[in-house]
């Protein structure tokens, strides 16, 4: 049961100097669950803060998830996948809702 499933982290601040500041924070989940004939199941939402804004217009915040598949036009292995989230918390004028479409050329090391 437990090949099923991926999941793991990625964390991103940056720090400007000079001139320019530019602070932001950029944190990203994913969980993936496979399922039979290469479909998945994946949440993957980008949560992210601008450090320069006022506290209650700092943070972009997501749930949601959306399917995919991996197949081969040729030999050419292909990943696709689309996904939906609704910003929970958003600064003022930001959208509702986000979508996400992947198409994704995979390159496959080869067995020795």
């Amino acid at each position: 049961m437990i090949e099923q499933w991926v999941a793991g982290v990625v964390i991103n601040n940056i720090w400007t100097f000079g001139d320019v500041e530019e602070n932001k924070f950029l944190f990203q989940y994913f969980v993936n669950y496979n399922l039979p004939d290469a479909w998945y199941i994946v949440s993957a939402p980008i949560l992210t803060a601008d450090w320069n804004v006022d506290s209650d217009q700092r943070w972009i915040v997501p749930f949601g998830g959306g399917i995919g598949k991996v197949f081969k036009i040729g030999k050419q292995p292909i990943n696709v996948n689309a996904q939906g989230y609704y910003n929970a918390v958003t600064p003022d004028g930001w959208g509702d809702w986000q979508a996400r479409v992947q198409v994704q050329l995979l390159f496959p090391k080869k067995k020795k």
